[in-house]
């Protein structure tokens, strides 16, 4: 598809440091979940040497009125334009693009693992999993340092609450950082974690998002728990 056109609806601070972004949804426009987008920023007031395109994952779901982008905010050209363009401004979009999507055997359960801003592909799948009342079991295993760094950690608790095919299991690895109080799991995704909680390791597919050094350093705990590296997708978050 070429590019597009997008209007800037609305912003919000979700977690420490995350933004989501809320755009018009083309008229026509369809995208499964887990894939993502080629953001252009349109006549930007500035711009440095990492440039003007981003690549995003739709954190939105397809059943939804409006396109959702969320990320880690940095001090680069890019993420200062993204946080101080009017509402109504756009931005061109290419896309979507992507095979980082639910397998469609609803006999495998999938495992899904993020670090970080690695949730966005997973909420899209999520959501539309409890819109679309899919009975493919989603287990989601979410680690990040602490709760207010969790981005979509109150929906995602709600979620599990009104689906019964889904099952989230959040981690908080800094807690001595955290105001907040945390009942959860503290400990790291370790292959113990992983047995632990996935005591059947070779029915599901299991999938991966988060920053590049997670991302590899999970495969590899995944594989050496007993998972054929044909049941593992994976996708990183570089620089975001």
């Amino acid at each position: 598809m070429p590019p597009q056109p997008i209007k800037l609806l609305n912003r919000e601070e979700i977690a420490a440091d995350t933004m989501s972004f809320h755009f018009e949804k083309p008229a026509g426009f369809q995208f499964k979940p887990g894939q993502y987008l080629d953001c252009t920023l349109t006549n930007p007031p500035e711009t440095d040497a990492e440039g003007n395109i981003r690549s995003f994952s739709v954190a939105s779901a397809p059943t939804e009125p409006h396109l959702m982008i969320t990320t880690r905010m940095r001090n680069t050209a890019f993420k200062r334009v993204m946080n101080t363009m009017p509402i109504g401004s756009p931005l061109s979009v290419e896309g979507p693009m992507g095979s980082f999507t639910l397998h469609n055997d609803a006999s495998r359960t999938a495992i899904l693992i993020a670090g970080g801003i690695g949730i966005t592909p997973f909420r899209s799948m999520i959501v539309n999993a409890a819109r679309t009342q899919l009975a493919t079991r989603i287990v989601l295993l979410y680690s990040n340092h602490r709760p207010e760094d969790a981005a979509f950690l109150d929906e995602l608790q709600k979620l599990e609450s009104e689906n019964k095919n889904f099952k989230l299991i959040a981690v908080m690895t800094d807690m001595q950082k955290s105001k907040r109080a945390w009942n959860g799991e503290t400990s790291k995704i370790d292959k113990a974690f992983i047995t632990r909680h996935v005591p059947d390791l070779h029915g599901p597919i299991f999938y991966v998002a988060g920053p590049p050094a997670m991302v590899n350093g999970m495969k590899t705990t995944i594989i050496e728990a007993g998972v054929n590296e044909d049941d593992i997708r994976a996708e990183d978050f570089s620089g975001y």
